[in-house]
């Protein structure tokens, strides 16, 4: 439910510190009222003014606060104390703009005498004064990019684009209609301009053109707003209506109404408070519903039995088409360590006594993929007591194997190379050394016998095998009949 406050006039500025806790800064009347989020009385009042204050804005760093006046004067405050700490004089007619460079040591300034000004706060002086405008400069902004741009928006039409480097303005923009509120996004390259029943957004860095003109109010559109993330643009009007629009399409939103015609409008930096100024001196504050804490989810029930059994018992019919579900593939542990490139701990995983003592045929398969990669030598090295144990014994088992004695022999010789410095340290390893030589040789004497075994029936198989005549040999003519006499 909205707060409604009473201020003793129309409310012409609504600025939030941009600092925690958020209080924010009302302009109305001749007072400027800084409130808490949640307050509904004024924490705090500066009311030096002779006549109307304007466009109350607080500075980057929330400390300090500065205000037009009526009487031509701008003055500066500091938050924490009452009186103004420092008055610049030099206006003619009434301050209806100011704010801060974002270098803040610098205040600009736009009057109802047609001119911008530019302020050092130390010195109190003015640096430099532009009259460019032919109408009454109402509306202005600071680039948060560079911190010698400010722009003002005039009755005359024009929105103007300032370099505190320059002697005069650097672009101009024209808006069609008295402009009301003038807005830059945070990256300096879009301008917004309100004024009439028109709101505009202009490209800045392609020199002032015109993206898009939004038409979406039915009288004068006064202040403009973005929300903290730059996707949301508001804009408030004489029609009673704020509309939200997308600044990625440019359509509405969301439309809020009130009661009566809105001067200004603001939004807190974390998005959750938007207050609203009226023309009756009524503040409307509005606060987004608090999210409820989720409560602990309860653990999700599991399906009943009979959903797992469904269809269990089912018989295909002759027409059915039945379709098989895909099964899912699952990497061994050493496929996966293969993947990551994990040679050492590839080999550690297929010598373990699942895999070496009942398929053997895989150690060997990752041994072999293993000396393809050239990670052999640095999977087999660098290897402890137990290990090498291990490994040995291995080899010297299965090196007989016919289908794995081309990769094992391999292996054997690397084993051989890497560890022959360290024979004689430990007995275990010498004695798998000398079970290794012993299997070989062994092997060596069985291929020797078979070796003698084949020449002897190679020679049995020669004495057994005739030799036939061929055709040619029957037919001595090559098939050519001889001559009749």
């Amino acid at each position: 439910t909205p707060v409604q406050i009473k201020e003793f006039g129309a409310v012409n500025k609504i600025d939030f510190s941009p600092v925690p806790p958020y209080n924010y800064a009302v302009t109305a009347s001749s007072r400027i009222h800084i409130y808490g989020r949640y307050s509904q009385e004024p924490i705090k009042t500066f009311s030096r003014f002779k006549d109307a204050a304007y466009c109350a804005t607080y500075r980057d760093d929330g400390n300090l606060l500065v205000a037009g006046s009526e009487e031509g004067s701008i003055r500066l405050f500091d938050i924490s104390g009452k009186a103004p700490l420092r008055q610049f004089d030099g206006h003619t007619k009434a301050v209806h703009v100011v704010g801060f460079l974002s270098d803040k040591y610098r205040i600009f300034s736009g009057g109802d005498d047609y001119s911008s000004n530019l302020w050092d706060i130390p010195s109190a002086t003015e640096i430099v004064s532009y009259s460019e405008h032919n109408d009454y400069v109402r509306c202005g902004c600071a680039s948060k990019v560079n911190a010698d741009v400010f722009i003002t928006g005039s009755y005359d039409h024009t929105v103007k684009l300032f370099d505190a480097r320059t002697k005069s303005s650097v672009m101009t923009i024209e808006h069609g209609q008295p402009v009301e509120s003038v807005l830059l996004f945070p990256s300096g390259g879009l301008l917004v301009s309100a004024g009439g029943r028109y709101v505009k957004v202009w490209d800045v860095l392609k020199g002032g053109q015109l993206l898009v003109s939004l038409k979406n109010h039915h009288k004068t559109v006064t202040c403009l707003c973005l929300n903290s993330s730059g996707q949301r643009l508001l804009s408030g009007s004489l029609d009673r209506h704020v509309k939200i629009y997308s600044t990625t399409s440019y359509k509405v939103v969301h439309s809020f109404n009130y009661a009566t015609s809105i001067l200004s409008l603001a939004l807190s930096p974390e998005d959750e408070t938007i207050v609203v100024g009226m023309t009756n001196g009524v503040l409307n504050v509005k606060h987004r519903k608090p999210e409820e804490k989720k409560e602990k989810s309860q653990k999700k029930r599991q399906p009943a039995y009979k959903t797992y059994v469904k269809g269990r018992t089912y018989m295909p019919k002759q027409e059915d088409f039945c379709v098989s579900k895909p099964v899912k593939r699952v990497l061994r542990k050493y496929d996966k360590l293969l993947k990551s490139f994990h040679s050492s701990k590839a080999l550690d995983a297929v010598l373990e006594p699942p895999i070496r003592l009942y398929t053997p045929e895989v150690t060997v398969a990752v041994m072999q993929e293993l000396h393809r990669r050239g990670t052999l030598r640095s999977a087999l090295a660098g290897r402890d007591e137990k290990q090498i144990n291990l490994l040995l014994t291995f080899v010297a088992r299965r090196v007989i194997e016919p289908r794995f004695t081309p990769v094992l022999v391999t292996v054997a010789d690397m084993i051989t190379d890497i560890y022959q410095p360290v024979v004689g340290q430990s007995a275990i390893v010498d004695r798998q050394f000398l079970r290794l030589q012993e299997a070989v040789g062994k092997e060596i004497d069985y291929q020797e016998e078979l070796l003698e075994v084949l020449g002897m029936m190679d020679t049995l198989f020669a004495t057994f095998t005739k030799k036939r005549a061929t055709y040619l040999e029957d037919n001595k003519s090559n098939g050519l009949r001889p001559l009749e006499e």
